[in-house]
């Protein structure tokens, strides 16, 4: 049925979830590949200009190591399951946006992306990007909470 699952990730327990339903689903369908993405939060303007420049690299350095560790997760199941796979490491403040961009780029035709179930006012202050992302796309969402 689906042939190329995209498989966001923030690297929680709950993405977890997502992760090991998209090996699973494509182990039982064969000719399935999986995407594996993580959008990395940028520097906040408001610390731009508190930090020195050191300090923003370093700052860079961990966040793009935080990302590659949560891509490479899905790279090893992946990989140990005989699964095709690519990873993608994307930086935004907007990450619901860039987990679209790359169902897109990659012509995905599924998205596996855990929800962690905010409900009133969490889910009004804080928001939630799976909501996000299914409000935003046509692509079919399988969601996991």
């Amino acid at each position: 049925m689906y042939k190329t699952i995209l498989v966001p990730t923030d690297g929680t327990a709950l993405s977890e979830k997502a992760i090991d339903a998209a090996i699973q689903y494509a182990t039982l369908h064969k000719g399935c590949k999986i995407i594996g993405v993580t959008v990395a939060e940028p520097l906040p303007l408001t610390q731009l200009e508190t930090l020195t420049q050191s300090s923003q690299a370093d700052y860079m350095t961990r966040e793009h190591k935080i990302a590659e560790e949560r891509v490479n997760r899905i790279a090893t199941h992946a990989r140990a399951a005989g699964i095709p796979f690519d990873t993608v490491i994307l930086q935004s403040s907007k990450p619901h946006e860039e987990i679209i961009r790359a169902a897109t780029d990659y012509d995905c035709d599924c998205i596996f992306m855990a929800s962690n179930g905010r409900k009133g006012l969490n889910l009004l202050f804080i928001g939630s990007e799976t909501q996000k992302v299914l409000a935003s796309t046509n692509i079919p969402v399988l969601v996991y909470r």
